[in-house]
Parts: structure tokens; C-alpha cells; sequence
């Protein structure tokens, strides 16, 4: 089977550094090794609440993107998040899958590449960070690229120093 590099976003802004370190230890135990980004602490978007820590993992597997969106869902309820719950809300956990290889999908439920990967810093940044030359499957420009060209105003991240989380 084809290996395909896979790239998801993790936030949380509900217990984060446990709920972050709970994410990447099951994640480890499926997909290592991980690539992980360095973090980003920024505001709740479309509602009030705490703020998220962000950050972006990067693995490689020949699992179908089906797979690993289920995978995602059972490490998201692993952490607390219930199914079905409100889109505009705290998170325990969230995990985006922002690309699967090239693949360019419309399927419910699993639009690819992300839509809001170029719509929000806190999935855009991440990613550059560990993943400067790969390409967006539509637009075809590499993450360092959109995150160069990225209007970052009024969108406010801070790096939070998660060494504790990523290296668990």
C-alpha cells in the first residue's frame, strides 16, 4: 500500500497541555513517528471562551483517509470530547485533518485539503513550521509560501513552550 504524508491540526482550550499530551501520546501509538510543530496559544474564534493552544502533527501512513479520520475521532472522544457536540464551543480536543497527501476530496464530513487551513494562522502557522516545502494540493504554493503571504493582523498567536508536551 502507498504511504501518504498526513497533516492534522490539534487544539484545545479545556485542560490543554493534558488534553494536548493525551492527543500526541495516542497519536504516537498509532502513526509514530510524529512531526510536531512548535505551539500557539490564541483566542477563541466564533464564541467566547478560554483561549486554544494549538499546534500541528505531520505523519506518515498508508492508512485510507477514512481511517485516519476515523482514528482522529476516537482519540478526539478519548479526550473527553463528546460526539456531536456544538461546532462554536470549548474543545477538549480537536483534530483536523488539514491534508492527506495531494488528495483533494469533497466528501461530508471530510472536505480536503481544509478549507480553513488558509482561513486561520493557528492551522497555517503550524504547519509551515514543519512542513515549509509541501505543496496545497489546489493552490500550489508551498505552506512557507501562504504563511509569507498570510495578513496576521488581528490575529494574535503567542508561542507557548510545550516541550513537556511534545516530548512526552
Amino acid at each position: 500500500m502507498p504511504v501518504t504524508d498526513v497533516y492534522v491540526a490539534a487544539g484545545s482550550n479545556v485542560d490543554a497541555v493534558r488534553n494536548l499530551q493525551a492527543a500526541l501520546a495516542l497519536l504516537r501509538e498509532i502513526y509514530a513517528p510524529l512531526r510536531i510543530s512548535p505551539a500557539y496559544r490564541n483566542q477563541a474564534v466564533g464564541f467566547s471562551g478560554d483561549d486554544f493552544i494549538n499546534l500541528a502533527v505531520g505523519f506518515s501512513t498508508a492508512d485510507p483517509v477514512a481511517e485516519v479520520r476515523r482514528q482522529m475521532q476516537l482519540i478526539e472522544s478519548g479526550c473527553g470530547r463528546l460526539p456531536n457536540s456544538p461546532k462554536w464551543a470549548p474543545r477538549t480536543m480537536d483534530l483536523d485533518i488539514l491534508l492527506y497527501g495531494q488528495l483533494v476530496s469533497d466528501m461530508p464530513g471530510l472536505v480536503l485539503p481544509r478549507p480553513d487551513l488558509v482561513r486561520r494562522p493557528y492551522m497555517l502557522k503550524p504547519i509551515a513550521d514543519i512542513a515549509p516545502a509541501v505543496t496545497h494540493p489546489t493552490l500550489h504554493k508551498t505552506m512557507r509560501e501562504l504563511w509569507e503571504a498570510f495578513d496576521s493582523k488581528g490575529h494574535e498567536m503567542v508561542s507557548v513552550e510545550l516541550a513537556e508536551v511534545v516530548s512526552g
